[in-house]
C-alpha cells in the first residue's frame, strides 16, 4: 500500500506531519516522532519577539501606569517567558536535522516584515527542509483596512521567498473576507503551500479575581470541518500544496482531508493528548480503511471529494448548506 505524498515539493512517506508544538523542543522526541511513523516535523516556532529582542522593552511600555489595574498585566507575558535570542533555535534545527531522516520544517511566528528574511536564511542554513510562516496578526485598529493587512502578508511572503531556496508554506487565518482570492495571491507571491488554519487562542475572564488569563483548549475532530471545507474549495484552483491542521485525531480525519484535496495532515493536539505513539494508531486506521475500500495509494483518493470533483460546484455547495440546516430536527 502506497501512502506516499508530496508536500511543498518534499516526498513524504505518508501524509501525517507533526505540527509545531512543545513536542519538538526535545531532540529525543524528534526520534520518537520519526519512529512512530510521522513523515515530517514542524519545529516549534521562533517568535518575532525573540527575533527583535524587544520583548522586555515592549513589556515595560505596555505595563507602564497599570499599577492600579493589576488585572491588565496578565494580557502580556513576563519577559522570562520568552527565550530571547534565536541562536538556540538555529542550533536546535541543526541537531534535529542531523538526528532524523524525515524532513524538519522551521517555523517563524510574527506579523511584520522585520528581520524575518535574515532569520529565514539562518533557519535554511541550519538544515531545515522547508519553512512555515505562521503570520499571527489580529487587526484591531479601525483605521487599517483589509487591503493594507493583506498587503503586509504578501510582502512578508515575497521577501522571505526571495531570500530562500527551500520551499515556504503560509499558516493562514480563516478570517479573510475573500479567502480563495487571498490564497491565490499568496501563491503568486511565492507561497509553495498553505496550512489551513492558524488557531487564534482567545483569552478568558476570571470574574472571581477580575483577571484576564489565557485559556488554551486542544482541538477535537469537530474542529476539522473548517479546514476540510476550504481545502475542498481550493483543491484544483491553486497549485500550491495544501495541508490541514486543527482536528486531526484519527485515521478517518486524515482520510477526509486527503479526499478533500490535502497533501498533508498535521497533528498536534492528538499527540499531546494521547502521546507520540498515537501516530501509529492513526496510520493503522488509515491502512485498514484503505485495504477494506481497495485503495492502493493515497494518490487515488486525493481530491476525490473536493468541490471541483462535482459537476456543478456552486450547486454542490448550496445543496450541502441546505442539507445541513435541515438535518437538525427538534423532538
Amino acid at each position: 500500500m502506497d501512502l506516499t505524498t508530496t508536500y511543498l515539493g518534499l516526498k513524504l512517506k505518508n501524509p501525517l506531519v507533526a505540527s509545531a508544538s512543545p513536542l519538538s523542543e526535545s531532540i529525543d522526541n524528534f526520534r520518537r516522532l520519526e519512529d512512530a511513523g510521522l513523515a515530517a516535523v514542524v519545529n516549534y516556532s521562533l517568535f518575532e519577539e525573540e527575533i527583535t529582542h524587544e520583548s522586555i522593552d515592549l513589556h515595560r511600555h505596555l505595563t507602564h501606569g497599570t499599577e492600579s489595574f493589576a488585572e491588565s498585566l496578565s494580557y502580556f507575558p513576563e519577559p522570562r517567558a520568552l527565550t530571547l535570542g534565536p541562536e538556540e533555535y538555529f542550533e536546535h534545527i541543526r541537531k534535529a536535522a542531523e538526528a532524523v531522516e524525515i524532513p524538519v520544517i522551521g517555523s517563524l511566528n510574527g506579523h511584520s516584515v522585520g528581520g524575518w528574511t535574515k532569520f529565514a536564511r539562518l533557519i535554511e542554513q541550519a538544515g531545515a527542509a522547508a519553512l512555515e510562516l505562521n503570520i499571527y496578526y489580529i487587526p484591531t485598529d479601525p483605521e487599517i483596512g483589509a487591503e493594507a493587512i493583506e498587503s503586509e502578508y504578501l510582502q512578508v511572503v515575497r521577501e522571505v521567498k526571495g531570500a530562500l531556496s527551500i520551499p515556504i508554506a503560509v499558516k493562514l487565518s480563516p478570517f479573510f473576507s475573500a479567502l480563495a482570492n487571498m490564497a491565490g495571491r499568496l501563491e503568486k507571491a511565492g507561497a509553495d503551500g498553505l496550512v489551513l488554519f492558524n488557531r487564534f487562542y482567545q483569552p478568558d475572564l476570571d470574574l472571581e479575581h477580575l483577571d484576564v488569563y489565557p485559556n488554551l483548549f486542544l482541538s477535537t475532530s469537530q474542529d476539522l470541518r473548517l479546514p476540510l471545507r476550504w481545502i475542498a474549495i481550493l483543491y484544483g484552483r491553486i497549485a500550491a500544496s495544501l495541508a490541514a491542521t486543527g482536528g486531526i485525531h484519527t485515521g478517518e480525519d486524515v482520510l477526509k482531508v486527503l479526499m478533500a484535496g490535502a497533501d498533508a495532515a498535521m497533528c498536534c493536539s492528538s499527540l499531546l493528548k494521547n502521546g507520540i505513539d498515537h501516530a501509529r494508531r492513526i496510520l493503522d486506521e488509515m491502512r485498514q480503511w484503505m485495504q477494506e475500500k481497495e485503495y492502493d495509494s493515497v494518490r487515488l483518493m486525493q481530491g476525490s471529494m473536493s468541490q471541483r470533483a462535482s459537476s456543478d460546484p456552486a450547486a454542490f455547495e448550496r445543496a450541502n448548506y441546505i442539507k445541513a440546516l435541515r438535518s437538525y430536527r427538534l423532538n
